[in-house]
């Protein structure tokens, strides 16, 4: 490649001195703390902890450190969680009392792709792997879908069948009765369950789809709806030179494609397309008139498409910092030129924190081992097997064995190339096709002896449930609330206590 996907950014990760010198004198933040504070008492959520951000928020050389996720049903996976953490850590460490820094978690509740937010997984002490799925209806934002008596039954009775420390239990069930008793929507409840984890941290929630707050967008989606295919084709040039930079762009916008979804009078979210001088969804055309006027009367049916969104977030707020993870990163690379559009320059893209949860028995294992949770994710029969290589003494399937044996051939085939240059081509082809051969024998070894230890123990299987369950690292698969399940309070803690941007295994005690 001919160069990082840093390069393509505004600032370079990390760079907080450089992020903090722009500040943004042009936000009205009595009107975005004045919605805020609307949104807060509608979900129920407006407490001491929310005003003390509140008042931040409203000095006038206040900033935010901005992350943000999909509504999935009782946080979805645990990474969610460690993105708000990660704002509030950096926020904290940010902060000055003559320029607040105050952690916003922005909930999407305007994306429409049910499936993504539907299910989650939780593993209780006895090892079993919990799936809870909700029927949620496709193609209307899940900012509009209800929260149902018939979910909040589902979730109660995964509690009951959870196997964990019943007080641990109980405190969990009560943060999902205060987050579904008030109802509202599938993101409201989102909102509840990371107020009560994060908030007292410092994180305000915000939900774009609220009124007050989508009123104070809508000017940048007018922007937009007068020029409607400028953005896409910024994203596209961006797209060009990452390709030229041999990276393949995670955004792509067909001819046409606008970044502005129309919710329609059925309720379904559709993108706005133009075609030759008419816009128009799959279903109608329409007016640029039309769409303002709609836009007008109701801001909430107009919103962004991914290749918009985190300019849209950056208009309503003094972002300093943007907690993203890798998949926004690229997308970040595709829109550094889209931000002077709307007036303002791209903020800094921070790579959120990374956490794999070791509980005890597992930590126990992996030492054990001599293995991290990432080598486990990334090879688990191989971790297994060498381990149990080394154990038994069998020096034929140690690494370092083929590093030898490389090194012999490539000393014999220059002594041979000493004696008769001609036959230097056919001992190196020699080398280039046994080491690889032999390379797969011992994989295949490796492998076998991990098979035997997890049909006679089930030490491999133990390591992929913790680790690798369904073949997904842990924190982008694993429900954060399992481990307030069955350890209290002290994961949420040792989380909170951790260095902004951390990375690594954490081992619960």
């Amino acid at each position: 490649m001919a160069g990082n996907l840093g390069d393509f950014v505004r600032l370079t990760p990390g760079d907080l001195k450089g992020a903090a010198a722009a500040g943004r004198p042009d936000i009205d933040r009595d009107a975005l703390v004045g919605a805020l504070r609307a949104y807060h008492t509608d979900l129920g959520t407006l407490d001491a902890h929310v005003e003390a951000q509140l008042t931040r928020l409203a000095h006038p050389a206040s900033r935010v450190v901005v992350t943000g996720q999909q509504a999935g049903v009782l946080t979805g996976p645990a990474y969610s969680v460690h993105k708000g953490a990660d704002a509030a850590l950096l926020a904290r460490q940010l902060h000055t009392d003559d320029a607040p820094v105050v952690a916003v978690y922005w909930i999407a509740s305007q994306d429409h792709d049910a499936a993504e937010v539907a299910s989650t997984a939780l593993l209780d002490m006895s090892e079993t792997l919990h799936h809870l799925t909700l029927e949620l209806p496709q193609g209307r934002p899940v900012g509009r879908l209800p929260w149902t008596v018939e979910f909040t039954a589902q979730t109660l009775a995964l509690l009951d069948a959870f196997d964990a420390p019943a007080d641990y239990v109980s405190a969990v069930r009560q943060r999902l009765v205060t987050a579904t008793t008030p109802g509202g929507s599938v993101a409201d409840v989102f909102a509840r369950l990371i107020h009560g984890l994060l908030g007292r941290a410092g994180v305000l929630v915000l939900d774009p789809l609220h009124p007050a707050l989508a009123r104070l967008m809508a000017p940048a989606l007018a922007r937009e709806l007068n020029d409607p295919l400028a953005s896409s084709a910024r994203i596209e040039a961006a797209a060009g030179r990452l390709e030229a930079a041999g990276f393949t762009p995670q955004l792509r916008r067909p001819a046409g494609a606008t970044n502005v979804f129309i919710e329609e009078d059925d309720g379904q979210r559709r993108l706005l397309r133009m075609d030759g001088r008419t816009l128009r969804t799959d279903t109608r055309d329409y007016l640029l008139p039309e769409l303002l006027a709609l836009l007008d009367a109701d801001p909430t049916r107009v919103t962004p498409a991914a290749g918009l969104r985190p300019i849209v977030q950056d208009t309503l707020l003094p972002t300093l910092a943007f907690v993203v993870g890798p998949g926004e990163i690229a997308y970040g690379a595709q829109l550094t030129d889209v931000y002077p559009l709307h007036g303002l320059q791209q903020p800094l893209l921070w790579p959120r924190l990374s956490v794999t949860w070791l509980e005890p028995n597992v930590a126990r294992l992996l030492t054990r081992l001599d293995a991290t949770a990432a080598q486990v994710q990334a090879d688990p029969d191989g971790v297994l097997g060498r381990s149990l290589a080394r154990e038994r003494g069998a020096a034929a399937l140690a690494r370092d064995r083929l590093a030898s044996l490389e090194a012999q051939f490539t000393e014999i085939a220059r002594e041979i190339g000493a004696l008769d240059p001609t036959l230097t081509g056919a001992a190196e082809r020699t080398l280039t096709r046994t080491l690889p051969r032999l390379e797969r024998v011992q994989t295949l070894a490796v492998r076998a002896l991990a098979r035997q230890e997890d049909d006679r123990s089930g030490q491999l299987t133990r390591l992929k449930l913790h680790l690798l369950p369904d073949g997904e690292p842990q924190e982008r698969y694993i429900n954060f609330l399992t481990y307030l399940l069955k350890h209290g309070q002290t994961p949420l803690d040792m989380l909170l206590g951790l260095e902004p941007g951390w990375r690594g295994d954490v081992v619960i005690p």
